[in-house]
């Protein structure tokens, strides 16, 4: 059986991996080895090898062997804080070294003083497939000495079936949502520690170590992929079975973030304009404004601690009370904001981070000091990984180290006192940091770092905001100040824009004001194609305040009264009597138009106190919409009272949420006509599932008319979690499928002469309202500020061309290709 023998590549003290301060390494998460703490300056090569990284800060160099051993040899911890400072690396990429030639010169008297240590491990980073077989024991070692002995682990699986030794392997599909993501890799890495054995999973001709989590996620195993457990050792058998039970099991798992989907590309730029600098698009827009810095600044940290016991409960103490801050602010957030802080949550439960911090109290450490040790690295390594989904997870557990930190401080985070305009420019931003900030008072973001899909690029566009991320150091010379033209939507900051830049800058902001004037000085008149087709354009509204700013952006009506918003953040259900006088309010604010009250929608990510709903597996596909009024029928019964006294009678249509079939339909009715016998108040469905859309003619048999609910309708013909901020990227209701199924509620509609409305968000984009159209929807239902924005376009569409437009639509292989053929549909439509 070949070995590889590895040589001493620094003159120190040996000693093992685990002895490391640092969890990442202690804790075999980038691979096994051993440890040196040097007394000289010199990292040479342990044996003959070819560099393949050596990271532009110095610290740390990868090599691989002949035989394809992969080591890591990182100088010193934390040491990529000194930012190269006392590091000269005198080879590169690609060069091939020979054993005891010169790697890297550093000042060892420097890191010493400025990093926290400078024990230096020296990792097989690819353990699935070489084993230690020998290691020298702890004591000094010279330059050259024997360190390590490897051995092929295919050698030894070979040398073990022929004696007859242990060895066993499962194919299974991973059935986790979101397959193997920071969780179920600790807790599958945790589980193979128990065993005398040495396990790995295998995906695609790819391994990792079992036991280490970072080296699972690298695997990226998604759901429904096929992983190959194998192990060998006398515990093999035992291994292979309860991984393989952990994992089908589903490991309990609540729909972790799954890693987002690829960003768009940046723009291509043949040459920067002068003053300009390049990034790459979080959220689209352009805007002017009056440059803010921000700068991330670590808190400090006293080293050692004030006993462990005081320590531990310090820990204990802080981590529980930001768990209950998070889940306060989880439970009134919505959308991209509630998903980051369910992602902090579980972050902060995670039982890795955890055990690491504990074992770095009961070596004397702060609690904030472990707390950074363990969180840190395991960030860093992310980050460095080469994978850039998994480096921008990585922002979100450094957020979580900063808030946990304050907390164990005493601390609060700093406010930034913004004006208005401001383009904040900023070296690197947490999620939490951005929710902190006045949002109404930022024009946009710059972002020295970053990337296009990580939470703060989300709550970015969330708000509309337009950022632009990953514009690299040039940004560090840009000035408090200094007056900017942020042109998130093409790629650039113009840091010194020119007069023509700025002027023509204002010129394209002043053509969108004009155009949104024009839009709302016509939007008192019916809206109508250009052609005289009649479409509807209703509002959503959720309280007569919202009613009020439709009718004056022109409004015909409202499409869809959210009532949940009159039974969320309170302890007992409304009366009957407030009921009435809640929708009475909004119908008056509407001076006569139509009124569609949404029965109540809750459930899934809408939790009422008083309806207690048990944990669900999926809550989306759980107990909510009409499914809760089933099973409270006395609210069902009360909200079709209150909306039956709304005067004057008639101008309230009730529309049922979440149907999938007609017997759903039946029992509202049936509850109707108990309640008003003979009721001529016109009773529609929310068309929001793939069941509803493609039995719209069912449906619409029985039903006054049927309204697409966007949102949900994409969310399940996607499979994607609409308030899950890690999918938000690729939840994109012009997907083809999406625009299928509303195509058929349409044809459905039409056997019975029903009419069909959209409700949800594509009534609101420009981009997607003549697809609708041209498809047969003859009411649309758009934010109350959009409205004359809608009016105007529906007013320059020709029916031919708009139906012409939505087949070629159809046509269409993915999101993005429609969102193509709309935006050019929308240049010829301007032109």
């Amino acid at each position: 059986m070949a070995t590889i023998p590895l040589f001493a590549p620094l003159e120190g003290w040996a000693g093992p991996i685990r002895d490391v301060p640092d969890a990442v390494f202690a804790e075999a998460m980038l691979g096994d080895g051993i440890a040196i703490d040097p007394v000289a300056g010199m990292l040479v090569a342990p044996c003959d090898a070819k560099v393949v990284t050596v990271q532009p800060t110095g610290h740390a160099i990868t090599l691989v062997t002949p035989e394809g051993a992969e080591l890591l040899i990182h100088i010193g911890l934390d040491t990529v804080a000194l930012a190269g400072r006392g590091f000269e690396p005198v080879v590169k990429a690609g060069d091939r070294v020979a054993c005891g030639a010169a790697l890297i010169r550093f000042d060892l008297d420097m890191v010493v003083r400025e990093a926290r240590a400078v024990v230096t491990p020296i990792v097989v980073t690819n353990g699935e497939r070489f084993a230690i077989e020998h290691r020298a024991d702890a004591g000094m070692v010279a330059v050259g000495d024997p360190l390590m002995t490897l051995v092929s682990r295919a050698d030894v699986a070979a040398t073990t079936a022929a004696q007859g030794g242990a060895s066993a392997s499962r194919v299974i599909a991973v059935p986790l949502v979101h397959g193997i993501h920071a969780r179920p890799a600790a807790r599958i890495a945790d589980l193979a520690k128990r065993f005398a054995a040495e396990v790995t999973l295998e995906k695609d001709g790819t391994g990792a170590s079992a036991r280490s989590p970072i080296g699972l996620l690298a695997l990226g195993v998604g759901h429904g992929d096929t992983v190959t457990i194998t192990a060998t050792g006398p515990d093999a058998e035992d291994a292979v079975a309860a991984l393989a039970e952990l994992i089908l099991s589903g490991i309990h798992e609540d729909a972790p973030a799954p890693a987002p989907p690829p960003p768009p590309p940046a723009p291509v730029l043949s040459a920067l304009p002068e003053g300009a600098l390049a990034g790459v698009t979080a959220a689209p827009g352009l805007a002017i404004g009056t440059v803010a810095l921000w700068r991330a600044e670590d808190l400090s940290l006293p080293v050692e601690g004030a006993g462990i016991a005081a320590e531990e409960a310090c820990f204990d103490a802080a981590r529980r009370a930001l768990a209950e801050e998070l889940a306060t602010r989880s439970a009134s957030a919505t959308g991209p904001a509630r998903a980051i802080f369910e992602a902090h949550a579980a972050m902060l439960d995670d039982p890795v981070l955890i055990e690491a911090t504990l074992a770095g109290i009961a070596q004397g450490q702060s609690a904030g000091h472990a707390w950074r040790g363990a969180i840190r690295p395991q960030a860093d390594a992310l980050r460095a990984g080469g994978d850039r989904r998994l480096a921008e997870r990585a922002d979100d557990m450094r957020d979580l180290e900063r808030q946990l930190i304050a907390r164990l401080m005493g601390v609060e985070d700093r406010r930034a006192e913004l004006a208005p305009g401001t383009i904040l420019v900023a070296d690197d931003l947490l999620p939490s940091q951005l929710m902190g900030l006045d949002l109404d008072r930022l024009a946009g973001l710059a972002v020295e770092r970053g990337g296009p899909t990580s939470h703060v690029a989300i709550l970015a566009a969330s708000r509309g905001l337009p950022a632009l991320v990953a514009i690299g150091a040039g940004l560090r010379d840009v000035a408090a100040g200094t007056r900017v033209v942020l042109d998130a939507s093409g790629g650039l900051i113009h840091v010194a824009p020119s007069a023509d830049t700025l002027a023509s800058a204002e010129t394209r902001i002043a053509e969108a004001q004009r155009r949104r004037a024009d839009a709302l000085a016509r939007a008192g008149e019916d809206c109508r194609t250009r052609d005289g087709t009649r479409i509807e354009l209703f509002a959503n509204c959720g309280s007569a305040d919202d009613a009020r700013v439709a009718v004056a952006n022109g409004a015909e009506g409202c499409g869809l009264l959210r009532t949940e918003l009159l039974f969320l953040e309170r302890d007992t259900a409304p009366s009957l009597d407030e009921q009435v006088a809640d929708y009475q309010a909004v119908a008056t604010a509407l001076d006569g138009r139509p009124l569609i009250v949404r029965l109540l929608d809750i459930g899934g990510d809408k939790p009422a106190p008083y309806l207690p709903i048990p944990p669900e597996e999926n809550p989306a596909l759980g107990l909510r919409g009409i499914r809760v009024g089933f099973a409270h029928p006395e609210i069902l019964e009360d909200q079709i009272r209150a909306i039956l006294s709304v005067e004057p009678v008639g101008q309230c249509r009730i529309m049922v949420p979440m149907i999938a079939g007609v017997d759903e339909l039946r029992r509202v009715r049936a509850v109707l006509e108990g309640i008003e016998a003979g009721s001529r108040v016109q009773l529609g469905v929310m068309v929001e599932t793939p069941a509803a859309a493609v039995t719209a003619d069912l449906l619409a048999r029985e039903a006054d008319f049927l309204s697409i609910g966007t949102n949900d309708l994409t969310q399940y013909a996607l499979a994607m979690d609409r308030g899950n901020a890690s999918v938000a990227g690729a939840l994109d209701g012009l997907h083809p499928a999406v625009l299928r199924l509303i195509g058929e509620t349409v044809k459905g509609a039409d056997v019975h002469g029903r009419w069909t409305g959209v409700c949800g968000g594509l009534a609101s984009d420009p981009l997607a309202v003549p697809i609708l159209v041209g498809l047969g929807v003859t009411e649309l239902s758009a934010a109350p500020a959009a409205v004359p924005e809608i009016k105007a376009l529906v007013a320059a569409l020709d029916m031919a061309a708009a139906r012409a437009h939505a087949q070629a639509a159809l046509a269409c292989a993915t999101a993005a290709e429609v969102r193509a053929l709309a935006r050019k549909f929308e240049g010829e439509l301007g032109a």
